[in-house]
């Protein structure tokens, strides 16, 4: 049987400490009722992480890094605070109905691990962290729940030096205390619960402003003083694992956490200002079971042509429209509805937005070398079927894909154009020859988001004047559905969103225009002639539908 080694042989034979550092511990443990590890690390002499680094390995047990955890406040029921407090132990996953991953600064602890399952009735799962990290997570899932943002707000008070004052010591030591750590947090956690997209974390010359974008849509939720600002956004820094000492050029991370069970991606983003620095965080909710073509607003008559397009057996579909407008949404609804074990589907992105199973993703790193050109030239190599490109984005992309198209792949990507009879002036714009685009195009779907109209306040009411000549000769509506407000839609009239679409199918005849050169202003007429309804005629139709409002579809499509 193999001997276990003891820790400090460990960290002597790999250099983390000397014999002199080791020997001092010791001394100091005969009067310190605590263990070497923890002595080695209060006295400066051993790293926490490296400790926790040995620790794994000397004892076999996994370890959790806790700054990429969502701590979950529901999951204290299992775990009383003076227990969690007595043993440095908190539970962070709920594994099965039987077993609870619980972590913990000493995970062979068989007192503390039997006072856990006593007490839970579950199984305990340890793993081993950070004793500072797990003091923060067990201030944060203890902290009172009757506490709102102002209580939050009020911890700040002490901070009262001006945002430039202070120094990187006291930053740190900021950014590691309870209120920096909590005020983050619930940052994170009210914009998950509202079902945020982004959040927004904004200096102004005395305050700091945190807006949500819901729905497509920015929202203040709150302001705090100007003296935490650097001290927050370290904070995410931390977390995105960026550099908090560099304040003077853009930088990008990710944070990925658990939350309520769910795993959640955030893409971070800071941006130097005038008053401090910006950041802007992405949620990505890897979230699947929204990834379903019927749940995204496609009329009848558009979920036919979309199907009929994705169904192909090559040739190349397009997406397009601003940022935002859920392009990467519907091209995963694709990918998943003909994804099977029968077909190869490859993407390369930037970034990779959703992990969808049995898709295989490249995110292309431009900064490295590995550009979309250079990484759809190893996709082709590796006997795909169908090919996702995030974006077509310069003309060596854009030839690349359409010879993929033309060497029998189906070719999923998007472009940045105002509707979809435009994409092909767009593609001969970055060098493509017309001839080549009316070859391998099969169909281009422009698309936009609208707010769904909420179900339990929507009011129907007669139109107004400025209403009647919005929508003209399209519709005959003398009442439609506008927005109230509730408590169910946080009084915004509006709960979820739906898409508008476009979708351009290119047959026979309009390949031929495209290839002769056909001007922009004929191909819309053979494609209206064809059926093809424009952005705003959706629009309307999902109006008359009760499903949006008339102020929401003009917002977006004048």
């Amino acid at each position: 049987m193999r001997s276990i080694k003891k820790l400090g042989e460990i960290l002597l034979e790999n250099e983390y400490i000397t014999e002199e550092q080791l020997e001092r511990a010791i001394d100091l443990q005969n009067v310190r009722d605590k263990k070497i590890g923890e002595i080695l690390v209060d006295e400066g002499y051993l790293k926490e992480e490296d400790l926790v680094e040995v620790l794994e390995f000397q004892k076999g047990i996994p370890s959790a890094n806790l700054d990429h955890y969502f701590f979950d406040t529901e999951l204290a029921e299992y775990i009383p605070e003076n227990i969690a407090r007595r043993h440095l132990a908190v539970a962070i996953e709920e594994v099965d109905e039987e077993v609870i991953k619980v972590a913990m600064a000493d995970p062979t602890d068989i007192v503390a691990i039997d006072d856990i399952e006593r007490v839970s009735g579950l199984i305990v799962r340890p793993v081993i962290a950070a004793a500072s990290k797990i003091k923060e997570a067990i201030n944060w899932i203890y902290a009172d729940d009757s506490l709102d943002i102002s209580d939050f707000l009020e911890e700040f008070e002490d901070y009262s030096q001006q945002d430039d004052s202070y120094g990187e010591a006291e930053l740190l030591e900021m950014v590691e205390e309870a209120p920096i750590i909590r005020l983050a947090n619930s940052i994170i956690s009210r914009a998950y619960q509202r079902g945020a997209s982004d959040i927004h974390i904004e200096p102004e010359d005395k305050y700091i402003r945190v807006r949500y974008r819901i729905d497509g849509v920015l929202q203040k939720e709150m302001t705090a003083p100007k003296s935490s600002h650097r001290a927050l956004v370290s904070r995410f820094k931390i977390i995105a694992d960026l550099d908090i000492t560099e304040h003077r050029v853009p930088q990008d991370g990710k944070i990925r956490m658990l939350i309520n069970g769910n795993q959640l991606d955030m893409r971070v983003s800071t941006l130097p200002t005038v008053h401090g620095e910006k950041v802007v965080v992405r949620l990505l909710a890897q979230n699947t079971n929204l990834l379903n073509i019927e749940k995204l607003g496609f009329s009848k008559d558009n979920i036919e042509k979309f199907e009929k397009l994705i169904q192909q057996p090559h040739g190349i579909m397009l997406l397009t429209g601003p940022t935002g407008s859920g392009k990467s949404t519907t091209l995963f609804a694709g990918l998943n509805r003909i994804n099977s074990p029968k077909i190869n589907i490859v993407t390369i992105e930037d970034p990779v937005e959703y992990n969808v199973e049995g898709i295989y993703q490249v995110q292309a790193k431009p900064k490295t070398g590995l550009t979309f050109a250079k990484s759809l030239r190893s996709i082709l190599r590796q006997d795909p079927d169908v090919i996702m490109i995030g974006e077509m984005r310069d003309e060596e992309t854009a030839e690349i894909g359409v010879r993929a198209a033309l060497t029998g792949h189906l070719v999923f990507s998007t472009l940045h154009t105002n509707d979809a009879v435009s994409s092909v002036t767009r593609l001969v714009d970055m060098g493509l020859p017309p001839y080549l685009v009316a070859s391998s195009v099969n169909g281009i779907v422009a698309q936009r988001l609208v707010r769904r109209l909420c179900n339990s306040c929507k009011e129907e009411k007669q139109l107004d004047k400025l209403d009647k000549q919005y929508i003209g000769d399209i519709a005959e509506l003398d009442t439609a559905y506008y927005a109230v407000g509730c408590q169910k839609c946080n009084n915004t009239g509006y709960s979820g969103r739906l898409a508008l679409q476009e979708i351009f199918m290119v047959d026979n005849e309009i390949k031929d225009m495209i290839a002769s050169g056909a001007t922009e202003e004929k191909l819309e007429a053979a494609a209206r002639e064809k059926g093809m309804r424009s952005l705003k005629e959706d629009g309307i139709k999902k109006i008359r539908e009760g499903e949006t409002d008339i102020a929401e579809v003009r917002r977006i499509i004048f």
